[in-house]
Formats: structure tokens, sequence, C-alpha cells
């Protein structure tokens, strides 16, 4: 219940601006100089923050024009400020703050068969970070020396949802300009909302490129989940709970943990307990 009302003060203090709603423009005022160590928009009429990952692809994509000129900045800021949240804790930003996830989370409590994601199919959101936010932006640019934010662009449903939809219902400019591209992300955003319903938190586990960048320092990071191998009994309860579908015992720190602690609860052995490594 504690970590449920966080996500949800998360989802409203990234997204408060409800002039929005009435003037049909997005905030651009100073604190979209700042990201928050989640997924969401840029671009969402109500955000008032920029999106690491938009922010990040906006750097790779301008990298040959400004790196050329000694301008770098902008991508020192992204990568020092997501550097330090996962030296700290880790996913933990994705179980407890991301809008998307909540969203995820809430969608799987339909009533519906469920299924499995194979287990490999996790090491897919390393190819979307490096080919989509790295590789394309850098590589394909225009005659300027300027590329394009690919995963932005053509794939993230997060986008989709929280900014291309809700301009295009309140700025009637915007949706006579609708075409290939949105429909699309939208025909998209479908297929992830049906896999939410049937899966726990596919985006995150398959896709997402935050949650990848986050992964590299679940091992290493501060935070961390603790676990006695003595104690446990492997009876999954911790399976049953976890919203990426874990088994502590496997690996306590894996690259896909998001540090919910739900199965701190539902361990009834105490064989899980978080840690941190700079007290011990």
């Amino acid at each position: 219940m504690r970590r449920r009302l966080i996500q949800i003060i998360s989802a409203v203090v990234a997204n408060p601006y409800l002039p929005s709603l009435f003037t049909k423009e997005i905030y651009q005022g100073k604190l979209k100089g700042f990201c928050v160590p989640v997924l969401n928009c840029y671009s969402c009429p109500l955000a008032i923050f920029a999106c690491p990952i938009g922010a990040l692809q906006h750097f790779f994509a301008s990298a040959r024009a400004t790196l050329a000129v000694g301008s770098y900045q902008l991508g020192l800021y992204v990568i020092g400020t997501l550097g330090v949240v996962s030296a700290v804790i880790g996913r933990m930003a994705c179980g407890w703050a991301c809008p998307f996830g909540l969203l995820q989370e809430l969608l799987y409590k339909i009533p519906s068969p469920k299924s499995e994601i194979p287990r490999f199919w996790s090491h897919f959101k390393y190819l979307f970070l490096a080919i989509t936010v790295v590789l394309l932006p850098i590589l394909v640019v225009d005659d300027f020396g300027y590329g394009q934010t690919w995963f932005c662009k053509w794939i993230c449903p997060a986008g989709t949802l929280e900014a291309g939809i809700p301009m295009v219902t309140l700025n009637e400019n915007i949706r006579g300009q609708i075409g290939f591209q949105f429909g699309f992300k939208t025909s998209l955003l479908v297929l992830f909302l049906g896999w939410m319903v049937l899966n726990r938190r596919p985006f995150c586990r398959t896709v997402c490129p935050l949650g990848a960048i986050f992964s590299f320092f679940n091992k290493v990071s501060i935070f961390k989940l603790g676990f006695d191998k003595d104690k446990c009994i492997r009876c999954n309860a911790c399976y049953r709970v976890c919203p990426t579908a874990l088994k502590v015992y496997e690996n306590a720190n894996s690259p896909d943990c998001i540090r919910c602690l739900k199965c701190i609860n539902a361990c009834k052995q105490n064989a899980v307990d978080y840690n941190l490594t700079m007290l011990n």
C-alpha cells in the first residue's frame, strides 16, 4: 500500500501542469531542464520535467554537430543524473516512481488468462537501448549532422499514451496533421496494453531502455537486496508476488529486480531483506 501511494504521488509530482488542459500548450519553463529518473514523456501536456531517455537521444542525435564545437553539457548532465541514481538505488526508481510501471501493474490486475515471458526476452531491452537510443541517432543523420530520436519517434508507448494521444485530443491543429507515424505508434501502444494485462510488467522487462541502464548497476548499487540462502526453502512466495516474475534464490539482485521489496513481506522464512552496502 505504501509503495502504491508513492507511485501515485510520483506520477502527480511529475505531471502537475493543469494549465495545459486549457492553453493546449506544453510546459516550457525552467524545470524542463531537469530529468526525472523515470519514463515520463517530455511532451506530455501535464509534464514539468524532461525524460532522461528523450534527453539522451537528443544528445546522441546532435552529437556530431555539438561535439564538433565542444558542446557536451547535455550528455554529461543526463549521464551524470542516471549514474548517480543507478549507483545509489539501481532499478528502485522503476519500482517506486515510474508512472508507466504503475500502469503495467494495474493492468495486470485485470482478470484474464496469464502467461509467462521467456527469460531470455529480458535481453531485448539492451538491444533497444543500444540500437534506438544510441546507434541510430548517431549514425543516421541529415546533411547538417543531426539524427533523430528513434525510440521516442517510433516505439515509446509511454510517449504515445502520455503525449501523443492527449495532444491530438486537445489540439485540433495537430489533429489535422496525424499520419502513418501516429497510427503505427497507437497500434503499438494497443499491443503493449494488451500484453500488460497478460504478463507482469512486460515493457519494463523486455523493452525499456531506461530500465536497461539502471539494471547495469543492480549488483553494485548502495541499496540492494540481501538474501540468506540457509533460511530459504524455495517455496516461491517471492516469485508469486514479484512484479517482474523473479525468484530471489536464483539471483537476489537480478538486473530485472525493481526493488519493490514485496518479496521481503512475502517471505515467511525471513530469508530476504534489504542491504545498504555503505553501512556494512
